[in-house]
């Protein structure tokens, strides 16, 4: 089991496509969503990720302030199905914040959270900031993590 968080630019080819296809297989297959998965985002994130067995078991991407929000922003929360029930988004969660206070000194975070995950980010320390609206055919809220 290893933790792993690298810019783009320091992906390999192979952790890249590793990557994307957790990422397509879980929001776009999994979830029955067609949307555009790749944003031009990511050249620009810390993509942070967990291998098991040389498997993508999760990953999240965070984006610096004033990229996509003028706040430093979490996204793309994923663990696959194969890995689930054993505390991942948790830990990946926690460390993605972690990096964001460290090394960016992010004094707050924003995610748009799929509106079923609300409890989960709320545990984390999120509160949500706007109304449900519809993105891509889910629920999504707004959601602000800020440090005490």
């Amino acid at each position: 089991m290893k933790w792993k968080v690298k810019s783009f630019s320091e992906l390999t080819t192979n952790e890249l496509y590793e990557l994307l296809k957790a990422r397509v297989d879980v929001f776009v297959v999994e979830q029955d969503c067609p949307y555009p998965e790749l944003d031009n985002y990511d050249q620009e994130a810390m993509h942070y990720f967990l291998k098991i067995n040389e498997e993508i078991a999760a990953n999240v991407r965070i984006l610096p302030a004033g990229s996509k929000f003028e706040n430093v922003s979490i996204g793309r929360v994923l663990v696959t199905g194969k890995f689930r029930g054993n505390g991942y988004a948790k830990q990946l969660m926690q460390k993605a914040i972690a990096y964001s206070v460290e090394q960016w000194h992010a004094p707050t975070i924003q995610i748009q959270g799929q509106e079923y995950l609300k409890k989960f980010y709320t545990e984390l320390g999120f509160r949500q900031v706007s109304a449900s609206y519809m993105e891509d055919g889910i629920p999504h809220i707004d959601m602000i993590w800020e440090q005490n």
